[in-house]
């Protein structure tokens, strides 16, 4: 984001947390029900897709035409972009079209990943167009997680080469409403007297004239579907690639430059591949509690099939010992309870008493220590014999109670 804009805030109100879930969800089967058809038409060791990828998205007249090839032409890229509405313009979209069926978010994304599979994009590609929907924002995460596993995957192998670590770049070209209406407008009024000169001439081809480019009103919807649908959905990209808000308010030459110098910036923190290939054998932690609430359950399940005692007597003392100091804090939120309890000699007594709190919604950690206490005198030397006493502290923590106050 330049310093001399001010990114707006999206008008949408924020999905529920149920909705949010549905939407993952969506997305979920769509990814897997199109990562295994080109699994199977392409082979898994083939899905080879570009190292670099912009995903452009830009508001109704914000130049995305123009623009794009100033990104093009900053990282070298030779191939044209993949635009999205020519890709629904391909035999395989004008016949889901023409039998009357939607082309949604499992086809568009199927469209795109196909077409970045395409050998000339090997090196890198500009995407115009996708994602625009929060169902495709969610499976585009999937797909760049997808493709560190398999860089992961490779790694030190003869296909590594052919995996390499995945850069994506979120490109958002944004421009105030009315100006957005005028340039539409201004955009239909260009297109019509070039086709009235081609037409008389015989030379040269026709623009495409959109609806939307000739009533003003048409264009200001068109403007506000962007702002409140796409654009709201890109947002929560920011978090997670590199975010390159751009204010196209201005000259094109100026507009040039501020792209170039955000990719620039941008650039200066990307980490060397061997830096990324070095760490990415640890893995990220939203894959570590992706599937954390299914394994708690396991392995407690396993305490119970294989430990049976152990198990009983851990509970009895979280229930017997730890809950009454912990109920006591309730205000606070957070306990330090110490323990000499010789179910502690097991070491798997320690595991089952955090993930025992974990399933009661208690957040855990042990911490074991060694201390030496004066136990004898020697009648000789007269000095202090001392022994060694194991004592589990564990730290405890929970939403405290809200006091009332005033």
């Amino acid at each position: 984001m330049t310093a001399d804009t001010q990114e707006p805030t999206a008008p949408a109100a924020e999905a529920t947390p149920q909705v949010r879930d549905l939407e993952i969800k969506d997305a979920q089967l769509i990814f897997n029900s199109v990562w295994n058809d080109l699994e199977k038409d392409f082979g898994p060791d083939s899905l080879c897709f570009p190292k670099e990828i912009f995903w452009l998205n830009g508001a109704p007249g914000a130049g995305k035409g123009t623009h794009t090839r100033t990104a093009m032409r900053y990282r070298d890229f030779t191939e044209p972009p993949i635009v999205v509405s020519d890709l629904l313009k391909s035999p395989e979209a004008r016949k889901r079209i023409d039998a009357g069926l939607l082309v949604g978010d499992r086809e568009v994304t199927d469209l795109v990943f196909r077409a970045l599979l395409q050998p000339n994009y090997q090196s890198g590609a500009v995407v115009d167009g996708f994602p625009r929907t929060k169902v495709q924002v969610e499976c585009l995460k999937m797909l760049y997680t997808k493709l560190n596993e398999l860089r992961a995957k490779h790694l030190g192998t003869l296909l590594s080469r052919k995996f390499p670590k995945p850069h994506f770049h979120i490109l958002v070209l944004f421009i105030e409403e009315e100006e957005s209406v005028r340039r539409q407008i201004q955009r239909g009024e260009q297109a019509i007297i070039h086709n009235r000169e081609v037409e008389a001439s015989g030379v040269g081809t026709k623009e495409e004239v959109r609806k939307t480019d000739l009533d003003p009103e048409a264009a200001r919807h068109r403007y506000r579907i962007f702002k409140e649908k796409t654009y709201d959905a890109l947002q929560s990209l920011r978090d997670v690639f590199y975010y390159h808000y751009i204010n196209t308010n201005d000259t094109i030459e100026k507009v040039s430059r501020r792209i170039v110098n955000e990719l620039k910036y941008q650039s200066s923190l990307e980490l060397e591949e061997a830096t990324f290939d070095r760490i990415s054998t640890i893995p990220l932690a939203s894959s570590i509690i992706e599937h954390a609430r299914q394994e708690l359950i396991s392995r407690l399940d396993g305490y119970q099939q294989h430990e049976p005692d152990l198990f009983g007597r851990v509970v009895k003392l979280v229930r017997d010992k730890f809950m009454p100091i912990i109920i006591r804090h309730a205000i606070s939120g957070r306990a330090i309870v110490n323990s000499e309890d010789e179910a502690f000699d097991h070491p798997l007594a320690s595991a089952m008493l955090i993930d025992i709190f974990s399933e009661r919604g208690f957040h855990a950690t042990v911490d074991i220590q060694r201390e030496e206490v004066p136990d004898t005198v020697d009648p000789k030397t007269f000095k202090i014999q001392c022994r060694s006493k194991r004592v589990v502290r564990v730290h405890i923590r929970f939403a405290g109670s809200e006091i009332r106050r005033g």
